[in-house]
């Protein structure tokens, strides 16, 4: 693992993961007024229209008061909305730690340092899905 780095004037890459989604996030010092955050090179709020997804995804920024303080540019494939929102946050949180060491027992006590391991169990043969069997008939 690489070394905290202290210094703020760099751009700071992390990857975050959750379900089949990953995410690749980039965080820079603010070049504007507010900081922004551009997922798919598209707007935030264009990207997760979903307004849980958007508060999953500041959860890292709230808790550590650096909400503004950032620009956040994520690359997120892979999995669909809901897993990709969890990405960001992973991604978000891990950058944030490496930004700051002091960030870390904030971020640890939250949960958003774990990466969510759970994944879709796979189907198996001769079932209907992973555990639902075929309706049963008796005549």
């Amino acid at each position: 693992m690489k070394a905290a780095a202290t210094d703020t004037t760099k751009q700071i890459h992390r990857v975050g993961k959750r379900k089949s989604a990953i995410a690749r996030v980039y965080v820079r010092p603010r070049a504007g007024e507010v900081g922004v955050i551009r997922v798919n090179r598209r707007t935030f709020e264009d990207y997760f229209p979903r307004p849980s997804s958007r508060l999953l995804i500041v959860q890292p920024l709230e808790v550590t008061a650096t909400v503004g303080q950032y620009d956040i540019y994520v690359n997120v494939i892979g999995g669909g909305s809901s897993g990709q929102a969890g990405a960001v946050k992973h991604g978000i949180a891990r950058a944030l730690n490496l930004i700051d060491p002091a960030f870390r027992p904030a971020l640890k006590k939250a949960g958003f340092l774990t990466r969510d391991s759970r994944e879709v169990e796979r189907k198996k043969y001769g079932l209907a899905g992973a555990r639902r069997r075929f309706q049963y008939s008796k005549r």
